[in-house]
């Protein structure tokens, strides 16, 4: 191990069980499992959500937020493909980030990621009860013993292995992207282009029309809604130290990830708004349903597409549990966060780092039944890490140039600087939609930070895979200056 430099935080030695009593089940998902991963991440935002962006900037600012928003997310995934094959460890983008932008760096992105994946399977879980309400299911009036079968049943199943977890977030996301290609067929029949702009027109904003409702600024305002047809498809390396062959399976499942998404998002996208109009399905809790229904009630279809909606956050929900365990367990195994966190059964499972988030979400979701505003609080962290990520690729490329990249971004720099400058528009267009939610984000982050500061960036594992990756570039870059 190189010596430390001056500049470097203390590092412990810890005993040779350390790392063994925290261990992945390795090869456990190939590029199939991965993509079906990055997909089920994302799915339920194709079902609900994104439509609240038709109230902040009508049809056609949601439709240049989506675009913009998706060349955000295909400048990050084109990034992370090459980060993935240079450090392939569950760490993902903390990894990534430490290796680029040291310690500070390092936390400052994963604590970000883990804002993004504990609140959003709280908020999503809270969609899930009241859709179960909703259908009248299990003749529930409330819906907190909902939160908690979730929890318990699929955390459960997360405990029982990642192949068998993985498997069952492939069926399950199967399902529901099966259900949005029903949807669109379904709802292309009566779509009608003129319904597209039919939201009122403020005249006082400026630039504003019937594409452009609530003016310019609209589309800004518009951008998290936008980021919700892709919000999550970055958690795929986490999943790469339990995956097959990374180096090749990353980059593909990246990439198929993003081609279904951004089809999902358009056929959903035009089909929902062109079928009823876009004022119709603006604020609508089930924009597919009143879609297809308008004004003349349930069909067999508008059931379907209910009950699939179902699948759609099940799917969600589901990954979100397995990408927040795998970070929290990163973090855990290097320092971060507290070790223990980071002990694994004997199944290869953080069973820890698993239960602890969901019993946290758990409480979140059955104490404040504010799903929007928790989602809004994982907009924020996601925003944040980002720019974080991508600065990363930035910095790796032009600091080691020499490095192996066993797969190269196309575009080099200038894709991740794409990714860096629409990400920051991301972050600061989250104030626009939700101010409280984002001094909420930013008082948890500040709390973290005062955390690292005072204890734990005196404790970091030395022997943990991305302190490693980090000691190692530092000896290298020692040689060099000698």
């Amino acid at each position: 191990m190189a010596e430390e430099t001056a500049s470097a935080p203390p590092h412990s030695a810890p005993d040779a069980a350390y790392l063994e009593r925290r261990t992945l089940r390795r090869g456990s998902a190939g590029w199939l499992l991965l993509t079906g991963l990055g997909v089920a991440y994302v799915v339920s935002g194709d079902y609900s959500g994104w439509n609240v962006g038709l109230s902040k900037g009508g049809f056609g600012g949601l439709a240049i937020a989506t675009v913009l928003m998706g060349a955000m997310y295909a400048c990050l995934v084109f990034s992370l493909a090459e980060l993935s094959t240079i450090l392939p460890t569950a760490g993902g983008g903390y990894g990534f980030a430490r290796r680029a932008l040291g310690p500070w760096g390092g936390f400052l992105t994963g604590t970000a990621i883990l804002i993004e994946y504990v609140l959003a399977p709280a908020a999503i879980v809270i969609f899930i009860g009241d859709y179960v309400e909703s259908l009248g299911l299990f003749g529930l009036t409330s819906s907190w013993p909902v939160y908690l079968g979730c929890f318990v049943v699929f955390i459960g199943v997360h405990l029982w292995g990642v192949g068998e977890a993985l498997r069952f977030s492939l069926i399950v996301t199967a399902v529901a992207v099966a259900a949005l290609l029903v949807f669109a067929f379904g709802a292309l029949t009566d779509f009608d282009a003129g319904s597209l702009d039919d939201i009122p027109v403020d005249p006082g904003a400026f630039g504003s029309g019937s594409w452009l409702p609530f003016g310019v600024l609209g589309i800004w305002a518009a951008f998290p809604f936008g980021m919700w047809f892709f919000l999550g498809v970055e958690g795929v390396p986490l999943a790469a130290e339990e995956a097959k062959d990374p180096v090749r399976s990353m980059p593909k499942a990246l990439a198929i990830s993003m081609g279904v998404l951004a089809l999902l998002a358009l056929v959903t996208f035009f089909a929902a708004t062109g079928a009823q109009g876009a004022d119709a399905v603006k604020s609508a809790g089930n924009p597919l349903v009143v879609a297809l229904e308008g004004d003349g009630g349930p069909t067999a279809l508008s059931r379907f597409v209910n009950y699939a909606g179902l699948a759609g956050l099940v799917a969600s929900f589901f990954s979100l549990i397995y990408a927040g365990s795998r970070q929290l367990f990163a973090l855990s195994r290097a320092g971060y966060l507290p070790r223990f966190l980071s002990l694994t059964s004997k199944r290869k499972a953080p069973y820890l780092g698993l239960v602890i988030p969901g019993a946290l979400g758990f409480a979140l979701a059955a104490a404040t039944g504010n799903g929007a505003r928790m989602l809004n609080i994982a907009v924020f962290g996601a925003t944040i890490s980002y720019a974080l990520m991508a600065l990363s690729h930035i910095v790796l490329r032009r600091r080691e140039p020499g490095l192996e990249r066993p797969y190269r971004t196309p575009g080099g720099v200038l894709t991740s600087s794409v990714a860096f400058v629409l990400a920051l528009s991301a972050l600061v267009a989250t104030f626009l939609v939700d101010v409280e939610a984002a001094l909420i984000a930013l008082a948890v982050y500040a709390v973290a930070l005062a955390y690292f500061a005072f204890y734990s960036r005196h404790r970091l594992v030395a022997s943990a895979p991305e302190e490693e990756f980090a000691a190692l570039a530092e000896a290298e870059a020692e040689l060099t200056r000698d």
